[in-house]
């Protein structure tokens, strides 16, 4: 794992009516990935946006 995904584990996925998925960006905190979802959603489409953990994984 690179140490950008490390400090950056909080991803916010759009995910579109036909189920593809789509990563929007990467955060520090869940709050804050959880803002950017709001924002997006507050917007007017009709997208889903979810908040997921990059999973750590050990060497």
């Amino acid at each position: 794992m690179n140490e950008g995904s490390t400090m950056l584990p909080w991803h916010v996925i759009r995910q579109d009516d036909n189920g593809n998925r789509y990563r929007v960006g990467r955060y520090a905190t869940r709050s804050e990935a959880q803002q950017v979802a709001d924002s997006l959603e507050n917007r007017g489409h009709k997208q889903l946006y979810v908040i997921e953990r990059l999973s750590q994984k050990t060497a």
